[in-house]
């Protein structure tokens, strides 16, 4: 759970998002980064049982900074108003499927998968699922994550209008061989993050992911 006083430094935040008031309330800061990393802290103790290739990660690799990268962007405001929570087991470098929170007034969410991957790695998506489509299938027809994240997210941007090059209008999974990408959302209601059985219950609800996830990383890393 986070304390009321961090939800209110994002509240402030966002209505003051400058480095004069950043700086003013450095002191503030430090304790809702503490809150954060300890929100953290807590999400990825409940997960390792629940997902071993979790094992291995630490809190600095599941949390991001409050800077926000402008060089790119026509918003210049230099921080970020939002808290988010990535919990994979690829290294640095290394792009793999896994656990999201996002915490935000009116835009809170989880979600899981693969988002917009790169050419090689779209192209492994797709191999794998012509051939192994079946056990795709059958993790989004599960009952749990049926329950959860009930499909894909598909929209005109993830999603292709024709068939990708090299494979066949008639192929059977040819609807989830268009897809651009690949992963499944919820979205939440941020006074739940308050709450004491908060991490109970999104642990609960991220990990209904984890077939999706194997069958994501498994494409992901075989030859």
């Amino acid at each position: 759970m986070l304390s009321k006083e961090t939800l209110q430094f994002l509240d402030d935040l966002k209505a003051n998002n400058n480095r004069d008031w950043f700086l003013e309330n450095k002191k503030r800061y430090e304790a809702f980064k503490k809150d954060y990393y300890q929100l953290a802290s807590d999400l990825l103790d409940a997960l390792k049982p629940l997902d071993a290739s979790l094992e291995m990660q630490e809190v600095k690799n599941c949390t991001f900074r409050i800077n926000r990268d402008i060089r790119f962007s026509k918003d210049k405001t230099p921080y970020k108003s939002h808290l988010g929570f990535w919990f994979s087991s690829g290294a640095k470098g290394q792009n793999r499927s896994g656990y999201y929170i996002h915490l935000e007034k009116g835009a809170s969410f989880i979600a899981g998968g693969l988002y917009c991957p790169e050419s090689e790695d779209l192209k492994k998506m797709r191999k794998e699922i012509a051939y192994f489509h079946e056990d795709l299938e059958e993790i989004l027809e599960e009952k749990n994550f049926k329950k959860e994240f009930k499909d894909f997210d598909r929209n005109e941007k993830n999603t292709l209008k024709n068939p990708p090059r090299g494979y066949e209008k008639e192929h059977p999974a040819i609807e989830l061989l268009k897809l651009k990408s690949f992963e499944s959302s919820q979205a939440i209601d941020l006074s739940a993050v308050a709450k004491k059985d908060f991490v109970a219950v999104m642990s609960k609800k991220l990990i209904a992911l984890k077939p999706l996830n194997d069958f994501i990383n498994r494409a992901l890393t075989s030859e």
